[in-house]
């Protein structure tokens, strides 16, 4: 990785100051949820929404069943965002088993109820294990859903991005190249699939880089609420868990609060060297609760408005 001089300034202050002490807080911040199954669920989402609505992230993306599984409860939290809130929804959409057709009428409703982000999948499979076929009348790929979304409407696309490649990948420099394609079709931005190390982003960020891809690169933080769950999710996506963090979890499965701890402390330090190598945007995969993405941020000098100049005056 090459750091600029600024960076490499940063970089020295991390290391020789507390690491958290008087950041600018000169980031921006999106978080993602997933549409709730219970009222239980629908509970905890709002209340997670409106714990994370003072920090006013750029936008909130709601995840979407594969298969399409999810359609109308995504819609339905989409678009009481849209009405009760000020935040900037961001709708997911695969191409998993659906025509253009179906999924262009998808968008388009997305559209009437006040939605112009999307965040763009090819999707996974109905059936775990099984691989991603196209229908004959469905949209083959990604970068052809960016491409289409992009026709039906002027939408702001975001897609997905794999720091250790995506699992049906043959190598991290094909990866890319999708990457590029996606991009190509009209994608704003990528976000990544999440991680925990900040070289795995960053020699994703400068293989990216050398490959002529200079659109923005968004890393995705998954604080560890669960270890075993993360470890799951983690095998699902072949994402490296580092030995040092499964050790850090062993022994408080069940002691939740010192657990909650740890995670804020792991996800806090993965994004304090991010910021140290010049990231300034984080999406957040808040698994719909609010108290570990919002701990980070504030460790990360994201204030409510107003806050943080009060601090100061005092």
């Amino acid at each position: 990785m090459n750091l600029s001089l600024a960076q490499m300034s940063e970089a020295a202050r991390a290391l020789g100051r507390p690491l958290y002490a008087d950041l600018a807080g000169d980031i921006d911040v999106s978080f993602e949820f997933f549409p709730p199954k219970s009222d239980a669920m629908e509970a905890t989402l709002w209340s997670s929404i409106e714990t994370l609505q003072p920090l006013h992230p750029r936008f909130v993306s709601v995840t979407y069943g594969a298969g399409g599984s999810t359609r109308e409860r995504t819609h339905n939290t989409v678009a009481r965002i849209v009405r009760e809130t000020a935040l900037t929804p961001a709708a997911h959409l695969t191409c998993v088993d659906a025509s253009r057709g179906e999924i262009d009428d998808v968008a388009r409703a997305y559209w009437a109820a006040g939605v112009r982000h999307i965040v763009a999948l090819r999707g996974d499979p109905p059936v775990q294990g099984q691989r991603f076929e196209a229908r004959a009348d469905g949209y083959a790929s990604a970068a052809a859903l960016v491409e289409g979304l992009r026709r039906v409407h002027d939408f702001d696309v975001s897609v997905a991005a794999y720091p250790e490649a995506h699992p049906e990948a043959s190598s991290l420099a094909s990866d890319i190249d999708n990457l590029r394609r996606k991009l190509d079709a009209g994608a704003t931005r990528a976000i990544t699939q999440f991680f925990f190390e900040p070289d795995t982003f960053f020699r994703f960020r400068d293989a990216a880089a050398a490959a002529g891809v200079d659109a923005e690169l968004v890393p995705g933080i998954l604080p560890v609420s669960n270890f075993a769950q993360t470890y799951k999710m983690a095998s699902m996506c072949k994402t490296a868990i580092p030995g040092w963090m499964e050790r850090l979890f062993v022994g408080l499965e069940d002691k939740p609060a010192a657990r909650q701890l740890v995670a804020a402390t792991v996800a806090a330090e993965l994004c304090r060297r991010l910021y140290a190598g010049g990231v300034r945007q984080f999406h957040f995969y808040t698994l719909n609760r609010a108290e570990l993405a919002y701990a980070i941020c504030h460790l990360l000098g994201v204030r409510p408005q107003g806050e943080r100049r009060q601090e100061r005056a005092a």
